[in-house]
């Protein structure tokens, strides 16, 4: 080194190197500030007396690739050992007396704290990625306000599973799309926003014991919010809904649901109405 070439003291060098990862650190810190939260799941599950399969439902969730931020086990006055099933899978039971899955359900949502309401059956075996499918989903689409997806059953004979799921559930989507004018939600397999839950809570028919109550609460998300089918949030479910004997009911509640928001609720006047909220909202000043 000559004269004339400064020396730099280590003492310096050690002040600029604490300066810049000082300054690496915050840039990290307003990096992780400013990036959004993810949204958090809250798991319900409405049950009368199906112990065994809520079991399977429960593994099933142990087992998720993405943990939700609770499963809430609504005890629909069970006489079978429901709750102490929900407690051993570590569930947050919640009892209602009251009998009829809509009430039952209605309790849960109101019961949960996670941004998203996803809803099962007790027979439900959700695959790995359902919850994580389900937090990408509600990121990636901020508008959408809740979704649906497909199922097969995972009992009876092996080569009635797949034709008996595309007619079940393939009669189920189209007949009550078509009365709906948009995809339909399925009670087996369906989220919700949290907050859109509580806009229409109070519109629910969730006492008429005759409603069918995810077909209800699809006239009533959907009229104003976006409701989609996304194919990639799959679960599993039992056969016995073509073996129960009561298909007939499942029919009677289905058409008394629908015929329940007539007039008003037309499919052509649901159309109606959605393309004018569409429309509103494509010419509404952003603030």
């Amino acid at each position: 080194m000559t004269a004339l070439e400064p020396r730099v003291s280590s003492a310096s060098t050690g002040a600029t190197s604490a300066s810049g990862a000082a300054t690496e650190s915050s840039g990290a810190t307003e990096s992780a500030a400013s990036r959004p939260k993810p949204v958090s799941v809250s798991v319900v599950i409405p049950v009368r007396d199906d112990a065994e399969a809520l079991a399977n439902c429960l593994a099933a969730l142990r087992s998720q690739s993405l943990e939700p931020l609770e499963v809430i086990v609504v005890d629909n006055d069970s006489t079978d050992d429901t709750s102490e099933v929900a407690r051993r899978y570590g569930a947050r039971v919640v009892f209602e007396s009251s009998p009829g899955i809509g009430v039952a359900s209605a309790a849960g949502y109101d019961a949960a704290r996670g941004d998203i309401i996803a809803r099962l059956d007790a027979d439900s075996i959700p695959s790995t990625h359902w919850v994580a499918t389900i937090v990408s989903t509600f990121d990636r689409l901020e508008n959408v306000a809740a979704i649906t997806g497909p199922a097969r059953f995972t009992d009876g004979p092996r080569w009635l599973r797949s034709p008996a799921a595309a007619v079940y559930l393939g009669s189920y989507f189209v007949i009550t799309a078509t009365a709906l004018g948009h995809v339909p939600l399925f009670g087996s397999n369906l989220a919700l926003r949290r907050r859109v839950w509580q806009l229409v809570r109070d519109d629910v028919h969730i006492h008429d014991s005759l409603t069918h109550d995810d077909l209800d609460l699809s006239f009533h998300v959907g009229v104003s919010h976006s409701v989609r089918l996304v194919r990639a949030l799959r679960t599993g479910i039992s056969i016995r809904p073509l073996s129960d004997g009561k298909g007939g009911l499942r029919w009677r509640r289905g058409l008394h649901t629908v015929v329940l928001h007539w007039p008003h609720d037309l499919p052509w006047l649901r159309i109606a109405r959605r393309a004018l909220l569409r429309a509103r909202r494509l010419v509404a000043p952003r603030g």
